[in-house]
């Protein structure tokens, strides 16, 4: 965990609270997390879920990986620690975007338990709805689709420290959705996504 660093620094409260900017919009602030290897489709659902979402009224964010590491997080590499540190900076942006009521989209490798974990710890104490989404596909799968050819060159030697080669994935236990991305078309995964929107009535 991060330490507070600054002192003498004191949270400043406003007289709008999230349920109002909430009942604005007519929705809920949510986070979903999507986590899964390279290549299991996060990015591909994350993208037409935001696209449904849209249609429907609905305001939310993409953040997804890539992204976050062209800007916010531009300083940091894919050691474990600098992987946790990202991961933390995320959890907090996705706090702030669903504390203005947004649904925000949050497309990570993450690929550890305990930095997944911080994260959702983040959002239960601010009592947000936090739902991890993993994005169920095996490595040979996954390599086998190799979108940006990544597990090419992790293979060459050419990447180190990735995911499913030379660093490890920790799958979820228990996550909120579970979606079988080598037999579902990204249709009937939006549409799963949608309905468990509908039933925490973040929707």
């Amino acid at each position: 965990m991060t330490e507070q660093k600054a002192t003498n620094v004191h949270w400043h409260h406003g007289d709008i609270q999230r349920s109002d900017r909430e009942e604005m919009l007519k929705q809920k602030g949510a986070t979903l997390w999507f986590t899964g290897l390279s290549g299991s489709g996060k990015s591909t659902v994350a993208v037409a879920l935001e696209q449904a979402l849209h249609a429907n009224g609905h305001l939310c964010y993409r953040l997804d990986g890539d992204n976050i590491r062209l800007g916010i997080n531009k300083n940091l590499g894919f050691s474990a620690e600098d992987r946790a540190e990202n991961i933390r900076r995320i959890g907090e942006i996705s706090k702030l975007f669903c504390d203005t009521g947004v649904i925000c989209l949050s497309s990570f490798v993450s690929p550890y338990i305990a930095d997944r974990d911080i994260v959702r710890k983040l959002h239960d104490e601010a009592n947000i709805p936090f739902i991890e989404v993993y994005m169920n596909a095996s490595l040979a799968c996954a390599e086998e689709r190799d979108p940006k050819g990544l597990y090419k060159k992790a293979r060459a030697g050419e990447i180190k420290n990735f995911t499913g080669i030379d660093d490890p994935y920790e799958a979820p236990t228990h996550p909120e959705v579970s979606l079988d991305t080598e037999n579902m078309t990204v249709g009937e995964e939006v549409d799963a996504l949608l309905k468990e929107l509908r039933q925490r009535e973040i929707i």
